[in-house]
């Protein structure tokens, strides 16, 4: 279930990144959950930091009133 919850909000940020549809972040999102459960638990924190590290960003920027630049 971690597996599934970590590759959806990697797959929001891709999509978010790249200003296109959901269906993009989707595949990729789903992609980047197999490799990671292929790599074990070292993939897992991988992914899990990747999305803490973008939240924490996003938190950073709205505290200071920036608004991140959306491509």
């Amino acid at each position: 279930m971690i597996k599934s919850i970590i590759g959806a909000l990697v797959g929001r940020e891709v999509g978010r990144r790249d200003g296109g549809g959901g269906a993009k972040g989707a595949l990729v999102g789903m992609a980047l959950t197999r490799v990671a459960t292929r790599m074990g638990p070292l993939g897992m924190l991988l992914g899990g930091g990747y999305v803490a590290k973008k939240a924490l960003d996003r938190r950073r920027d709205r505290k200071a009133g920036r608004v991140p630049p959306v491509i």
